[in-house]
């Protein structure tokens, strides 16, 4: 299967009432797909998607330190998501919060998510668990279009793996 990409095949799960699971092979081994996703000036070829342009992307990549990812989309809004570092395994594992800035949520109902990067034979599955704080907010997650973009946004995670090799 080496070569073969994986557009659109992101799985989405709900395992509890208050959480996102979805998981995405990629064909690139797990550092690769680790340092397009910590990387500032890789996350800003993909984050957006087909969705916009990504103006601004902060990564400070500590326990503790914060993160900050705004893009313009094509209808020429601004869009902005921040978060906290809480756990950091190089190429295994990162735990940060989430906010959407326009959702005006406070910190301590931020979501949750826990990426972990596992590679078989140099193709990597990434898992991201997203933990909300209510059933409420895991719905609102859902039902503002965010598979869609998440789809776009994997896919082109993919072809900047691929193309760090």
């Amino acid at each position: 299967m080496a070569g073969t990409t994986s557009s659109g095949s992101a799985t989405v799960t709900l395992p509890t009432d208050e959480q996102i699971l979805i998981t995405r092979e990629f064909d690139a081994p797990k550092h690769l797909v680790y340092k397009a996703w910590t990387t500032p000036e890789l996350v800003r070829r993909w984050w957006s998607g087909q969705r916009g342009k990504v103006t601004s992307v902060e990564i400070d990549l500590r326990v503790g330190g914060r993160w900050r990812y705004v893009m313009v989309t094509n209808d020429g809004f601004e869009v902005a998501f921040h978060g906290e570092y809480r756990e950091i395994v190089p190429n295994e594992r990162i735990v940060y919060t989430e906010i959407y800035e326009g959702a005006e949520l406070p910190d301590a109902e931020a979501p949750l998510n826990t990426v972990t990067f596992t590679e078989v034979d140099g193709r990597t599955t990434l898992t991201a668990l997203m933990q909300t704080t209510s059933k409420e907010l895991r719905d609102t997650i859902l039902n503002s279009g965010m598979e869609a973009g998440m789809q776009e946004s994997l896919d082109a995670l993919e072809q900047v793996a691929v193309s760090l090799r």
